[in-house]
């Protein structure tokens, strides 16, 4: 379980990066030309791309089992650090309250945003499916 724990702290970095590089791009350029919500159905494939790519490659390079209980606590602990930090940065960051931030997400762009994060949270256990559905 330790790699497990391992991947999914690296899943939470490059998650982290690529949505801080893409997420400022979403709502300095794209957003003010093409709203919020276009703006987050634009950038959702995106990162959902790279993030499955890397979660593959953290996956074997760590050594985490293809396996429903590993994968799955390797996303969710990806998962789990990404919303505390948001939560960090909305608080801390951007002056928001709890309430606020909820606010936020009960938008359609938020929730979209969201369900973006919910997928990412089960990318390793997908792609263990996907491994052990080839399996002869």
């Amino acid at each position: 379980m330790r790699q497990a724990v391992r991947a999914g702290l690296a899943l939470f970095a490059i998650a982290f990066g690529l949505g801080f590089v893409l997420g400022t791009a979403r709502v300095l350029l794209l957003a003010s030309m093409l709203g919020p919500v276009a703006a987050v159905l634009l950038e959702l494939p995106v990162i959902l791309t790279a993030l499955w790519y890397a979660s593959r490659w953290l996956a074997h390079r760590l050594s985490v089992p293809a396996t429903t209980a590993p994968r799955l606590l390797m996303g969710l602990t990806g998962f789990a650090l990404l919303m505390s930090i948001e939560g960090l940065i909305d608080r801390w960051g951007v002056g928001l309250s709890l309430a606020d931030s909820l606010a936020k997400a009960a938008t359609l762009h938020g929730a979209l945003g969201l369900a973006g994060q919910i997928a990412f949270a089960f990318i390793p256990l997908v792609q263990a499916r996907l491994v052990s559905s080839r399996t002869p």
